[in-house]
């Protein structure tokens, strides 16, 4: 990079930073640290909501997976604005009117405390390892492209989130994300702005490649329980998923908690709800756009370059330029396939459409068969190497074509990512320890200054565990997948707590805690044999499927065990 694009980097995030704090410094009491003194309006409130969302994988996993995948990624958000209206009905009134700093608390006056304290430590144990994976993502990208040191790169991370969040709480965060937002999608829409002039044909033409090879096929109506991304998996999976992300994660609930008024929240979630969808549909063309270019200028064999030049520096150069050559001549034959194939379609010449349609197929088959040789050379020269490349397509691409200045802007947005969302994660992993676990059960009786105290010593804590995940985590298929991963194993277990306490008021503490553990016991277990064979059995389900079964196994499993062990507690939903 050059020295433009360094100055635009660290000027960005120190300018946001150094902003935060001097907005927010000093919080005199726990209220105003962990809720932010409730002065957030209704922007504030969804630009945090999405920025805490938009983690930096959001920006290095979301155009690599449409570059592979198409456009059909956005499917998994077609249930997010029916979330949005339930969470707004049934969610936020309630946590409103019992005035709780986590969603949490409403758990012990509804059941009992062991329920609270389990689905706390559910939540804990989840977005705990999430913080390190959404440390990890950028810095393991970063790294390799930069050539720093990971471990530096996870530590430099981290402390800038941790400063600042430790410096002014939720607020700190809130204004901070405002700032954060602002870069990240302006970076990101002067890529797409970039890239489009790039293609050296025009944008119709441009759409046209991308439909003929499948890029943009958005929505699928097949009904597949295997298919991760699909209408159905998106409406029912993905909407139970974001139903418990949105209103029992405390990391997006502590944002929307700091509003002014009930109305304020309201506004800000439906202001995620639409905008949202948009925003991945953004991101995701620019992930097909970036495939587009890549038809008219030959892309790297292999986009990890650490990778590439370890062979280059191994005994097995001689076959990888072998496979480079190979992989090259059929680059240019696929060029001049396309080329074709726009003429044809400029003349409507359908069987010319078809002929050349089959030829780019069968070229971009021959195309991933020598990248599949490739990762073979990989693995024999370093067998713990990672042959999946998704996540650095589009910095590869940033790094090799975009000009400088706005190399270090989008290098800019993705740090400014990584620190909106792990700083979101930070802030809920101490209020929830604080509040759920340190305050109820092991210091009662402190003053609201100690407990104050003590959440910041927990943002460090945390901050810390999440650095040290990061430093010895491993690469998933794709990272964005990996988050929803992690999430989708716990979500649906916290979602149905959730779910009983509001919708089956004649179910009590006993029965809906041990059908919480049974059921993530069972989803664990669905897990672990998911893609195996069981006797005569297959099992094959896309994870998005764990949110609704674990959901609906904590439901029916708490019906069936009220019958014979317990009664409710206190009928506080009965109240007005």
């Amino acid at each position: 990079m050059s020295y433009l694009d360094w100055t635009v980097l660290f000027g960005t995030l120190f300018t946001i930073a150094v902003y935060g704090i001097y907005k927010t410094y000093g919080p005199k009491d726990m209220d105003k640290y962990i809720r932010g003194g409730n002065d957030m309006n209704w922007l504030t409130i969804g630009l945090s909501i999405m920025a805490t969302q938009a983690s930096a994988i959001t920006f290095l996993s979301t155009p690599g997976q449409a570059y592979s995948d198409g456009m059909r990624f956005i499917q998994f958000y077609f249930g997010l604005p029916v979330a949005m209206i339930v969470i707004c009905m049934f969610f936020l009134p309630l946590y409103y009117k019992l005035k709780v700093y986590t969603a949490y608390e409403f758990l012990e006056q509804r059941f009992d405390l062991k329920t609270r304290t389990l689905t706390a430590g559910l939540f804990l144990i989840q977005r705990g390892l999430a913080a390190g994976i959404t440390i990890y993502a950028p810095a393991i990208i970063l790294s390799t492209l930069l050539g720093w040191n990971l471990t530096f790169t996870n530590v430099f991370i981290g402390i800038i989130v941790i400063i600042y969040t430790v410096s002014g709480g939720t607020k700190a965060v809130s204004v901070t994300q405002k700032q954060q937002m602002t870069v990240m999608m302006g970076g990101m829409v002067l890529a797409g702005i970039i890239v489009i002039q790039m293609i050296p044909v025009s944008f119709t033409e441009a759409l046209h490649v991308a439909g003929k090879m499948e890029k943009l096929n958005i929505v699928n109506f097949e009904f597949d329980l295997s298919d991760r991304y699909n209408f159905w998996s998106g409406f029912t999976g993905a909407l139970f998923l974001f139903l418990s992300y949105f209103g029992t994660d405390q990391s997006q609930v502590q944002r929307y908690l700091s509003g002014r008024t009930l109305t304020q929240s309201r506004m800000g979630l439906m202001m995620n709800g639409f905008l949202k969808v948009p925003m991945q549909f953004i991101i995701l063309f620019i992930g097909v756009m970036v495939f587009v270019f890549y038809q008219f200028y030959q892309p790297p064999v292999f986009f990890n370059t650490i990778q590439t030049d370890k062979l280059k520096a191994s005994e097995y150069v001689e076959d990888f330029e072998a496979l480079e050559n190979e992989y090259a001549s059929i680059f240019e034959n696929k060029e001049k396939s396309i080329h074709s194939l726009l003429g044809a379609i400029e003349s409507e010449d359908e069987k010319a459409v078809e002929k050349y349609k089959g030829a780019i197929s069968n070229q971009s088959i021959a195309q991933e068969e020598v990248r599949d040789k490739v990762k073979e050379l990989i693995i024999q020269n370093d067998p713990l190497a990672e042959t999946r490349d998704t996540d650095y397509v589009f910095m590869r691409f940033v790094m090799d074509y975009l000009p400088r200045g706005v190399i270090g802007l989008l290098f800019a947005v993705i740090f400014s990512a990584a620190m909106s969302s792990t700083a979101s994660e930070l802030n809920a992993l101490s209020s929830t320890t604080t509040i759920d676990i340190y305050r109820r059960s092991i210091k009662k009786e402190e003053s609201s200054k100690h407990y104050m105290k003590s959440s910041r010593w927990f943002t460090v804590l945390w901050g810390v565990f999440a650095i040290l995940f990061a430093t010895y985590a491993t690469l998933f298929e794709n990272l964005i997948q990996a988050v929803n991963l992690l999430g989708s194993l716990f979500y649906g277990s916290i979602l149905g707590i959730f779910m009983v306490a509001f919708f089956m008021k004649w179910v009590g503490g006993r029965a809906v805690f041990t059908a919480a553990i049974i059921s993530e016991i069972l989803i664990l277990t669905l897990h672990y044999y998911n893609g195996k064979t069981v006797g005569d059995f297959s099992i094959d389900i896309g994870f998005l499927w764990y949110n609704a079964i674990g959901c609906l196994l904590v439901m029916f499993i708490a019906a069936i065990l009220n019958l014979f062990i317990s009664k409710p507690k206190d009928p506080i939903l009965k109240k007005d």
